[in-house]
């Protein structure tokens, strides 16, 4: 039975483009659906987690997930990626050195905010390293005449961000933790924040005035939303926008 975007607490941000605000930590997936393709754009906060999205997402697109892209390596974003099992793994360069050298970091982060230790442990043992690494700008070909662009923007939010630009109309750019609604733009210990807001730069060139703008966490924003949030992480880090 076809069932539609809405139906599975998905917000559809254009034609075979769509989003979930995932519950506890706010965090977004994406899902992008090609005729001969299918691409999950970050994995949440667990393997249950993670299985659920790769369910909720095979069954709105009627195929199976192949595509997978970590926009950064934090674990709400990354320790669901073990449930898609198959997919191609695609992350920013640098993310497989955090994958592989720093799990314990990793799992430390989780527990502090909130993750169930259980939970942490089971994701951290079966984390996915990526198989692609973006170093440029990377194009997918979906098939159907859909192309979607990975693209590493970073350093900012973190070393290793990564970018998704779905062409369209609207345009829809998933920026990972780069941009926030639901609240300031969290700056860890592995930020880089004199480089942040040329990242930004980056992001707003790639979707251009007229793009929806994905955050990590929060409601779908504008390009005017980012520039604003760009000033405000200039200014609060003493650097140039």
């Amino acid at each position: 039975m076809t069932v539609t975007w809405e139906e599975l607490g998905w917000e559809q941000v254009a034609a075979g483009v769509g989003r979930r605000r995932l519950p506890g930590w706010d965090c977004t997936a994406g899902l992008v659906v090609g005729t001969g393709a299918v691409l999950l754009i970050d994995a949440g906060s667990s393997l249950a987690e993670g299985t659920r999205l790769r369910a909720e997402a095979e069954r709105l697109a009627g195929r199976r997930v192949t595509h997978l892209a970590l926009t950064h390596p934090h674990f709400d974003h990354v320790f669901g990626a073990a449930a898609f099992a198959g997919a191609e793994v695609f992350a920013a360069v640098g993310a497989e050195s955090v994958f592989a050298r720093e799990r314990a970091e990793l799992h430390a982060d989780a527990v502090r905010n909130g993750l169930d230790e259980a939970a942490a442990t089971e994701a951290v043992d079966a984390l996915v390293r990526p198989r692609h690494l973006v170093s440029g700008e990377w194009t997918l070909d979906m098939g159907g005449g859909r192309q979607v662009l990975l693209a590493n923007v970073g350093p900012g939010h973190t070393a290793h961000d990564l970018a998704v630009l779905v062409p369209g109309s609207p345009e829809a750019v998933f920026c990972g933790d780069l941009v926030e609604e639901s609240g300031e733009p969290q700056a860890g210990p592995d930020a880089v924040p004199s480089r942040w807001p040329a990242a930004l730069d980056r992001l707003l060139a790639l979707g251009g005035a007229d793009a929806r703008y994905v955050p990590g966490h929060g409601a779908v924003v504008d390009a005017a939303f980012v520039r604003a949030q760009q000033d405000a992480l200039a200014a609060r880090f003493g650097v140039s926008p």
